[in-house]
């Protein structure tokens, strides 16, 4: 595979976050991707949040799978720890590198091929355990590597670009992820920026499994009419939940909102969350409704977006594990092996 370098030069007029890094220093190399692809937005999405939020890039780890939306990692945050696993097996080398090293910021990136196929269980063992990490899956419903078959998340009914009729149930993560406990839960669309960034700032500043579901239209295969996934489609039948601005502690970001309730919810960075609902009678943090709104809008064929739950008193598998703060690959000898006294108790207390 070839990659495109992009110039080290910067124009000296552009702006500096408060690390001294431009926008820039938090791309990587030049997309190979179809061109209008909806996963360039979403890697556009994650250099503005994480250049927003000032987070050295060294300090991220990014690690995906096999797939479309799997390359994209190689398209943002070019100086970051990186890994790409092999098909469906990313959520289970994250929690391995999570549990070593708890200092670093994890995020996921997957397609509704490699976790709503073949990587299923591990997308379903992540979120369960808590595993502290932002998981996004970038969903167009098809596997566009492999020439435009339908995938699991495709609905049914739907049709694809040579005129079938998908006849299969879908499997909706969104659902999934509130059912397996993940306590925070959203679904976006490539094509809304303005939704998206603030949703992934608080999915990285949250505490916990942080799940977003975000509609990317495959502009080869499945952006055509009869698509259930295509922009045409989202655009006509998204039902916003809510709008959200995430205000970091040492200034606040101001933002355009609709008429009606604001909802501040602190994260464990220090960050606040304030949500501007749109539907009044949306509580994103009663986690039944949130199933229960996906089901009923889903039934009247709309697309619900925007942060459908979230968990203020949200804790990570490192806290259910009581880990200590350091971490485990700073640890030496001493600390790693403490002596046969201490090998008897345990033995004794299995006993």
């Amino acid at each position: 595979m070839t990659y495109l370098a992009k110039p080290r030069l910067h124009h000296p007029s552009l702006r500096c976050n408060a690390l001294g890094f431009t926008r820039r220093d938090y791309e990587g190399t030049v997309s190979t991707l179809c061109a209008g692809c909806g996963h360039d937005s979403i890697s556009a999405a994650i250099i503005q949040a994480c250049w927003e939020m000032d987070i050295a890039p060294h300090r991220v780890a990014k690690l995906s799978g096999i797939g479309c939306s799997s390359k994209t990692p190689t398209y943002f945050l070019g100086q970051s720890h990186g890994f790409n696993t092999v098909h469906g097996r990313m959520p289970s080398v994250l929690t391995g590198a999570n549990l070593a090293n708890r200092g670093l910021i994890y995020l996921g990136v997957s397609g509704d091929g490699d976790s709503a196929s073949i990587g299923i269980g591990q997308f379903v063992h992540s979120i369960r355990r808590a595993v502290d990490m932002t998981y996004i899956v970038e969903n167009n419903g098809v596997y566009g590597l492999t020439k435009g078959q339908f995938s699991a998340t495709a609905d049914q009914g739907s049709v694809s670009k040579k005129g079938v009729a998908n006849n299969d149930s879908p499997l909706d993560l969104v659902t999934m992820a509130l059912q397996l406990g993940a306590t925070y839960v959203a679904r976006s669309f490539s094509g809304d920026k303005q939704q998206l960034v603030p949703l992934i700032k608080g999915a990285l500043a949250h505490r916990g499994a942080a799940f977003i579901d975000v509609v990317s239209p495959c502009i080869a295969f499945n952006n055509h009419p009869g698509s259930t996934k295509s922009y045409e489609y989202v655009r006509e039948h998204n039902e916003a939940v809510n709008r959200l601005d995430v205000v970091l502690p040492r200034a606040e970001i101001s933002a355009e909102y609709a008429e009606g309730e604001l909802l501040e919810i602190d994260q464990h960075d220090g960050s606040v969350l304030r949500l501007r609902k749109l539907d009044a009678d949306y509580d994103p943090r009663d986690r039944i409704r949130a199933m229960n709104l996906l089901q009923q809008r889903q039934a009247q064929g709309e697309v619900v977006t925007g942060l459908l739950y979230v968990a203020a008193d949200a804790e990570d598998l490192h806290r259910h594990l009581n880990t200590i703060e350091t971490p485990l690959n700073a640890l030496g000898a001493e600390e790693l092996n403490p002596g046969a006294e201490a090998l008897e108790r345990i033995n004794a207390s299995l006993r």
